[in-house]
């Protein structure tokens, strides 16, 4: 594979559908549960550099994604997918669906990050079958040739930790995206003391994907924690869901009676 498939690093490669990458560096990203229209459409437009729809946790499947991503890409809106597991069909349909970038979540080995590679792109580089959506939607699809996904595989586990140097080497993989929550549990340690230490095992995930050349985010949900991540080195984050969004505009509504 070209070394073109590491520019997911400096954020300037040409990305999905709508073109660019979606997770760049310094960037703020909102994470969306609620499957509604009128909230992932009024977040997207709200100034976060991103929002990422949850197939894994949240509300999104099949008919919800679709119905999506065809929402959004009529808005000219780009958009991340956090699929439910590694698998080939998961991938496929959140691409086809428009997502410009797809976060694959439980990638513990060089084998499952290889298989994401796979997953997201076509023949040669890939084994992705061809289907996009956009067509049905009125809306032309990049060719074969055209189309490069960004692709961010989550490190969530002690055994992911254990091979994240090699994982962060595999080609194609733009970006090692850290779900601490499930990390915390993997490695038996409470978050905060797993986001507060600065010379542990998120330092290492971080000077893994440095070394690699590729980008390093990663899951905050809260703009305390995405404060303490990004002085770390996380420049990608998800610095809000779009539940702690609702509850925080209520929370400041209510305090100004």
């Amino acid at each position: 594979m070209e070394d073109d498939t590491k520019a997911g690093a400096g954020g300037d490669a040409t990305g999905g559908a709508l073109g660019g990458r979606l997770l760049a560096p310094n960037s703020s990203g909102v994470w969306c549960f609620i499957n509604n229209f009128a909230t992932y459409g009024a977040l997207a437009r709200s100034g976060f550099d991103w929002i990422a729809l949850d197939a894994q946790h949240g509300e999104f499947d099949r008919q919800a994604l679709i119905a999506a991503g065809q929402a959004l890409t009529s808005g000219g809106q780009s958009f991340a997918v956090r699929v439910a597991r590694v698998d080939a069909g998961d991938i496929g349909l959140a691409l086809d669906a428009g997502a410009s970038t797809v976060i694959v979540p439980q990638v513990d080995t060089v084998d499952d990050a290889r298989r994401v590679v796979a997953a997201a792109h076509y023949p040669p580089r890939g084994s992705r079958s061809w289907g996009p959506l956009a067509p049905l939607w009125g809306h032309e699809a990049p060719s074969a040739a055209d189309a490069a996904p960004q692709v961010a595989v989550m490190i969530e586990s002690a055994q992911a930790l254990s091979s994240v140097e090699d994982i962060a080497a595999v080609p194609g993989v733009d970006l090692l995206f850290v779900g601490p929550f499930d990390l915390a549990l993997s490695l038996g340690v409470p978050l905060d003391d797993l986001i507060n230490d600065a010379h542990g095992p998120l330092a290492r995930i971080r000077d893994a994907a440095t070394a690699a050349g590729i980008g390093v985010g990663a899951f905050a949900g809260t703009p305390e924690r995405a404060r303490v991540l990004r002085e770390m080195g996380f420049g990608c984050l998800a610095v809000a869901t779009d539940t702690g969004v609702i509850a925080a505009g209520a929370e400041t509504v209510l305090g100004q009676l």
